[in-house]
């Protein structure tokens, strides 16, 4: 089975936007960055700390699910669109398997197959994921 590595492609421009951090959806911006990947692939954690929610993308769709991983300054990660292989209370460091990839195209036909990687600070502030990164 393929891991989804550190640092993988960013989603370039399909039908439904771009994967690029902060762009245009309409009438608001993209709050993170797409990372490609394709639909079972394994997830590396990209950052460390602690496994403190695992959530629902969508309130009418319970399949598609997200990681949240808050770290020592308190700043929250999450990685959207995967099923959760972790635990709440888990301690994560970086480059451990989190979860796999699903299938965006079942609620989106024809988009990227995708991670979507969001980080905000202790208030709740979006944060630029690239940044984060670094």
């Amino acid at each position: 089975m393929k891991t989804l590595k550190v640092r993988p492609p960013i989603r370039g421009v399909d039908s439904f936007g771009s994967g690029a951090y902060l762009a245009s959806r309409g009438n608001r911006k993209h709050r993170g960055i797409d990372f490609s990947a394709m639909p079972g692939s394994l997830v590396e954690a990209l950052a460390e700390g602690v496994v403190t929610k695992l959530g629902y993308a969508y309130p009418d769709d319970l399949s598609f699910r997200y990681v949240e991983v808050t770290d020592s300054n308190m700043v929250k990660v999450r990685y959207f669109y995967i099923s959760p292989l972790v635990a709440v209370g888990n301690n994560i460091v970086i480059g451990d398997v989190i979860g796999k990839v699903q299938d965006l195209g079942t609620r989106y036909p024809g988009i990227t197959p995708h991670v979507h990687f969001g980080v905000k600070d202790e208030q709740g502030n979006s944060l630029n994921p690239e940044e984060y990164l670094r």
